[in-house]
């Protein structure tokens, strides 16, 4: 009876303690997901998405991972910008897929939800540098792209296509659409064109400076230069409204706008997340994005035009 209540008092001075050491050094809160992918530069693969292929095992991924394929798709550096309590969350709520004797076909309707913004601007002289050679000399730079947006809430598709050669599956396209349901896009991007001065191209000298609301990216297998294709609901000048004309204007950008450079990296990743999602992974790791030159929360969005 004696070695019992030592016991029993022994346990309880232990206890004792452990609630001050607790009380006296309580732990740190837990950093945000947001907070906690931007600030990402230590890790050796880039974030995680989960995949989820029905609504009701609905799981939610952060803007900033979802957006990340951005910076993996560069052919220049970029800066990340997300104001404080972003809220934006991404997840799949359907799924299907059907294959031939010769091909496959699978697609997943995604939601983007939550309020705020996440803004992936392109370093300026590395875009105006890639661009130098596409035109001659001393005429204008066009449509160079400045940032691409994502604001606000949404309704996408994916959209995997590929061939199938005996037991192989190789994708060859994969389209993300961000306007489904007939919903508007969220998704933005900021173009700009710029006047040699002195012979000079330089951002200062900008001009005609656009904004367009993207539909769909496509990206295709290809060899060492890689283009993403671009579809966009409408266009128009940074000092006027979108309107009934913005999307006539878009409509025929359309038919002029040429696919874009892209990194191999993304382009190669975009179609191996296309893979992942025609087998149903329940995730996929992007890699490492060697093109991030920055990261900021911001309370506001400086740079909005």
């Amino acid at each position: 009876m004696k070695f019992n209540l030592k016991i029993v008092c022994m346990f309880l001075c232990f206890c004792i303690a452990m609630a001050g050491r607790c009380y006296s050094n309580p732990p740190s809160e837990a950093p945000s997901k947001q907070e906690d992918s931007i600030n990402d530069s230590t890790d050796s693969n880039g974030p995680t998405l989960i995949l989820n292929y029905t609504k009701e095992t609905f799981k939610k991924n952060p803007i900033l991972a979802f957006a990340y394929f951005i910076p993996l798709i560069s052919p220049s550096l970029v800066d990340r910008e997300i104001n404080v309590n972003n809220e934006q969350q991404e997840g799949i709520v359907s799924y299907e897929r059907t294959f031939t004797s010769n091909s496959f076909y699978a697609v997943c309707e995604f939601e983007l939800s939550g309020k705020g913004f996440h803004k992936n601007t392109f370093d300026h002289e590395g875009m105006i540098a890639r661009n130098i050679d596409d035109v001659e000399k001393g005429e204008p730079l066009i449509n160079i792209l400045d940032y691409i947006k994502f604001e606000g809430d949404g309704v996408g598709f994916i959209k995997v296509k590929g061939t199938i050669s005996g037991s192989t599956q190789t994708v060859t396209e994969v389209d993300v659409c961000f306007n489904a349901r007939d919903q508007k896009s969220p998704v933005t991007i900021g173009l700009y064109s710029v006047m040699p001065e002195g012979g000079q191209y330089k951002y200062k000298n900008r001009y005609n400076e656009l904004i367009a609301r993207v539909n769909t990216l496509t990206f295709r297998k290809s060899g060492k230069n890689p283009r993403m294709g671009i579809s966009i609901a409408s266009i128009h000048k940074t000092t006027e409204n979108e309107n009934f004309w913005s999307n006539i204007k878009g409509l025929i950008a359309n038919f002029l706008i040429k696919p874009l450079e892209v990194d191999k990296l993304g382009n190669d990743t975009m179609l191996n997340y296309g893979y992942a999602i025609l087998k149903q992974k329940p995730a996929f790791t992007f890699p490492k994005a060697k093109n991030i030159k920055d990261n900021r929360i911001v309370a506001i969005d400086h740079t909005q035009k």
